[in-house]
């Protein structure tokens, strides 16, 4: 709000209050070393002149920007939309703002993205799966406190989803469940979750199936590869009765067009998916999956960040891996145990 033209300033709310300039900016900034009904009629002299903190000045007397970058592959679709949710719940709590940017899946446009966070942000959020350790390390600012999703930079905190065990335990619940010949939606070439969900495939294939030869679809993670790998297993089902897809968007593809053929699901052919997005659980049938709760990890990146940013000198935290959690749906049958076993959560 403006007085007579001018901007209201920190100086007018001190007036309004009857303190010094000091004592109104340690009020307004949350500083422990005020006493509380200081804080009340600072807080209410700002509140009835309207003052608006100049973020600016702000900066240059805290050091601080009072915002969070997050860099992602990707700002579109559910699974984005769920970590940005977590990220930005736990930003809002401690008062800070969200800056995003869109790696587009490209070194370069990466590259140039961090760039354009430095100076403008405390610290930063970047989830890598297309980018190696080695890129980050040369690109991420020095100085600047960062956490790493499913990636990886030397000296920085990461947290990592474990690909490899829940694309394993999606093939163990397929043979558990009676399938006997399997086929795999693949994610991206480039994409080291994609690439590690289908090496678990393979693997787990080999290991309970004896099958050193698995049917793999090439995707990329949209919901139309999934859909165009369903329609080739209904055209030509090569006697395969169980699908594991590396997301659930591929997942869902993929049972749209098994409806569409008239196939069973899961009667004829049962549907695996991963990440446990919201639309997992009413897709119809609802879609068995491996959660890895995509908000909760944001969260946690953020606390992480936080950590950092209060500590600058400690030491990077450990890597933290994220072990994928099977949720069971009616895509393989529901739960036939009446209930939760070990390891494994019912969701209706």
């Amino acid at each position: 709000m403006a007085t007579g033209g001018r901007a209201i300033t920190i100086r007018d709310v001190a007036r309004a209050a009857g303190v010094s300039v000091a004592s109104a900016s340690r009020a307004l900034n949350g500083h422990s070393n005020v006493a509380e009904p200081m804080r009340h009629r600072v807080t209410e002299a700002a509140r009835a002149l309207h003052y608006v903190p100049h973020l600016g000045a702000r900066s240059l007397s805290t050091r601080r920007t009072g915002a969070i970058g997050v860099v992602l592959p990707d700002l579109f679709g559910e699974f984005f939309s769920e970590m940005i949710r977590g990220i930005d719940s736990a930003a809002h709590r401690q008062g800070l703002q969200l800056l995003l940017a869109n790696m587009h899946g490209d070194a370069r446009e990466t590259e140039t993205a961090l760039r354009a966070m430095r100076g403008r942000v405390d610290g930063l959020i970047v989830m890598s799966p297309t980018v190696g350790a080695d890129f980050l390390g040369r690109h991420l600012p020095e100085g600047m406190p960062a956490v790493v999703i499913n990636g990886g930079a030397a000296g920085r905190s990461c947290i990592v989803v474990d690909s490899h065990a829940g694309a394993r335990a999606a093939v163990a619940h397929l043979v558990e469940r009676g399938a006997r010949k399997l086929a795999h939606i693949a994610g991206p070439t480039d994409n080291v979750d994609a690439q590690e969900r289908v090496r678990g495939f393979r693997e787990a294939v080999a290991d309970l199936l004896g099958d050193a030869d698995p049917i793999v679809f090439q995707g990329d993670f949209a919901d139309e590869s999934g859909r165009s790998a369903g329609m080739a297993l209904a055209r030509e089902a090569h006697g395969v009765d169980g699908v594991f897809a590396a997301n659930d968007m591929m997942a869902v593809g993929c049972l749209d067009a098994l409806a569409e053929s008239g196939i069973d699901v899961p009667g004829r052919m049962m549907v695996v998916g991963f990440d446990d997005v919201p639309i997992a659980r009413y897709a119809r049938p609802s879609l068995t999956t491996m959660r890895v709760a995509i908000a909760d990890i944001g969260r946690r990146a953020f606390e992480r960040l936080q950590s950092s940013i209060d500590a600058p000198a400690s030491v990077s935290a450990p890597t933290e891996r994220i072990v994928p959690e099977l949720i069971v749906r009616q895509s393989t049958g529901g739960d036939r145990q009446g209930g939760a076993r070990p390891g494994l959560e019912h969701t209706p």
